[in-house]
């Protein structure tokens, strides 16, 4: 009976083309208002403006909005790379980093995926995509920093390889930033 329910709940996700199956053990009334895991994400190169366009969208932005002069002051005279994903022209997800201490380490500065489509692999796809462009480039490291508080972006990091490396500290502990980095095998 088990295994049957099981199976009956498997949600299918299509990412590119790839299709994966997450087991997922709700109950069915529960089941009934998940969201259609059929969608198709592509992966693009973009801009300043794409990237505010959904970080206006992402609650954990709102209390620190960067607008144009924030990215440019980053991003200008140094190499940098903005990922937005879309579903169907819809922006939901976005990355940016850039070379930010010239040392072969690349740093993710942002990133951010929309509510409704989290825990659907868009956050892994942008990730994966960034360390592929910026092994192409040469960079030998990738690192990002996070706050504290943020406990998915945590778990988020570790689960995809990397180590913690250093601690930011604040006068509120949630608020301090935890530092990652992980090689660019």
């Amino acid at each position: 009976m088990t295994q049957k329910l099981n199976q009956r709940f498997n949600i299918r996700y299509e990412i590119k083309g790839k299709i994966a199956f997450r087991k997922r053990h709700f109950s069915p009334f529960i089941h009934l208002f998940l969201p259609d895991f059929n969608m198709k994400i592509k992966i693009s190169i973009g801009n300043i403006n794409n990237c505010i366009e959904v970080s206006d969208k992402i609650p954990e932005f709102s209390d620190k909005k960067y607008d144009i002069t924030d990215y440019k002051r980053r991003l200008d005279k140094t190499f940098h790379l903005i990922l937005i994903a879309y579903d169907n022209n819809e922006a939901v997800g976005f990355k940016v980093g850039y070379d930010r201490d010239k040392n072969g380490t690349f740093y993710s500065w942002m990133g951010g995926v929309i509510p409704e489509y989290r825990q659907r692999g868009v956050a892994k796809e942008l990730a994966k995509r960034q360390e592929q462009l910026v092994r192409k480039e040469g960079f030998k490291f990738i690192s990002f920093k996070t706050r504290n508080y943020l406990k998915a972006m945590l778990v988020f990091g570790i689960r995809n390889g990397f180590n913690i490396t250093g601690i930011e500290e604040k006068n509120i502990a949630s608020e301090n930033r935890i530092i990652l980095k992980k090689a660019l095998n």
